[in-house]
């Protein structure tokens, strides 16, 4: 398997040696302004040209499948293959499991530019590195890293399984339970809504082993998908995302051992909140990936398109609806961005996470909106784009944690920070 970072080195042209004057020159701006604080949005070159490769990749092998996997509802076996052959479904992995061994940045700017052409593969490459993986990476014992994680950026897919039919925001509410018996737990209950269920090997289940302790109970366990009594019922027929597979799961008297909880007994209610603080940062950009790539398949149709004898791009009210959405993407992925870095740098971000996620899908309905507006009748039509990027864009406010819960977040740690 190629991993992300060496196909970039690859790809990195080498400059001709510059002159004795221009190295000196250049060698005195760069010590000038090592100290200086960097626009949140520059690169490291690494950075950008993953960036760049990931990019392409979408272009090329992705794009040209978008509506046949739309149609479809699966994300087709080529782009599940590529995605492992480039090392995208391993991005923070370390290279001793087969992973890409990158920076957390580069698992949130590949998630952009891969729903800038298609939303449903940018949560499923999302979702493997920000939950699933990034679970194990923290959780995990020796044994189970060295059983699930070679497997995981290779080949096979991994789930996340909180929500139930009866737990939604009130995720810490679930029913399942997992007693124990023996050495063994027994799973018993349901979920819903379960992203990238339908295709996965592996699922990290929420189950409570002491239902008297409440959510003090909840313990996180690893579910292979062949366990007997084990379900994975079909794909639910959905507005956007069509192609990443949503499924509810049955456990009847599933049956796994002790070795098989991820993390500390109990403390599954403190990873699952903790863990979809840096999720939500995944699905900011998942939204910024979609209103960036909505508006860049619009405003070419705007330079083209005559009305009243000249091109509809020169009218100021037009123009102004531009400058509107291009300004709140800009925001939205400053935000994104930002949120990012914290977790690189080690700062607290919950607050900061769901302010991306709150603005991002906020910024990715109404700019696809505003888009399918543009474009008029031809933008109410599957022939054109705009009207996958709208159905997309809605789930945005919905999943790991709606927006009334991120306001609600938000304001809990200001006031916290006020009241300390």
């Amino acid at each position: 398997m190629n991993s992300l970072r060496s196909i970039v080195s690859k790809a990195v042209s080498h400059k001709p040696v510059q002159g004795l004057r221009n190295l000196s020159v250049s060698r005195a701006l760069q010590n000038e302004n090592a100290d200086k604080p960097k626009p949140i949005t520059m690169l490291t070159d690494d950075e950008r040209m993953m960036k760049e490769t990931v990019a392409k990749l979408a272009k090329e092998q992705i794009q040209p499948l978008v509506r046949k996997m739309d149609d479809a509802h699966k994300i087709d076996d080529s782009v599940l293959n590529m995605l492992f052959e480039n090392g995208l479904m391993g991005i923070e992995v370390p290279s001793e499991y087969g992973g890409s061994e990158c920076s957390f940045m580069t698992t949130i700017q590949t998630v952009e530019e891969i729903s800038k052409v298609d939303a449903s593969v940018g949560i499923l490459v999302d979702l493997q590195n920000t939950l699933v993986l990034s679970l194990l990476l923290k959780l995990a014992n020796k044994e189970q890293k060295e059983k699930y994680l070679p497997q995981l950026v290779t080949k096979m897919v991994g789930s996340f399984c909180l929500t139930e039919p009866s737990a939604g925001s009130d995720a810490f509410g679930l029913k399942t339970t997992a007693k124990q018996d023996g050495s063994d737990y027994i799973i018993n209950g349901s979920k819903m809504w379960i992203s990238n269920s339908d295709v996965a090997g592996l699922f990290i289940v929420m189950a409570n082993v002491d239902p008297s302790q409440g959510y003090r109970g909840i313990t996180c366990f690893l579910v292979d998908r062949d366990t007997p009594g084990f379900t994975v019922n079909k794909p639910e027929d959905k507005l956007g995302i069509r192609a990443s597979g949503t499924c509810m799961l049955t456990f009847d008297n599933v049956r796994v051992p002790e070795s098989s909880i991820l993390g500390v007994k109990g403390h599954g209610y403190k990873y699952a909140a903790g863990f979809l603080n840096e999720g939500r940062i995944g699905i900011a950009a998942q939204m910024l990936g979609i209103a960036q790539g909505c508006f860049d398949a619009t405003i070419p149709y705007t330079l083209e398109r005559n009305q009243f004898g000249q091109s509809i791009a020169n009218f100021q009210g037009l123009q102004h609806q531009i400058a509107q959405m291009a300004t709140q993407i800009e925001c939205a992925r400053l935000l994104t961005y930002n949120a990012a870095r914290m977790v690189e740098q080690g700062i607290p971000f919950i607050k900061e996470a769901s302010m991306a996620k709150l603005f991002a899908s906020e910024t990715a309905q109404f700019v696809s909106s505003k888009c399918i507006d543009i474009m008029g009748g031809v933008g109410f039509t599957r022939d054109f784009p705009q009207e996958k990027f709208y159905r997309d864009a809605k789930i945005g406010t919905i999943y790991e944690g709606t927006s009334n819960i991120q306001l609600n977040t938000i304001a809990k740690n200001i006031l916290k920070e006020f009241k300390a």
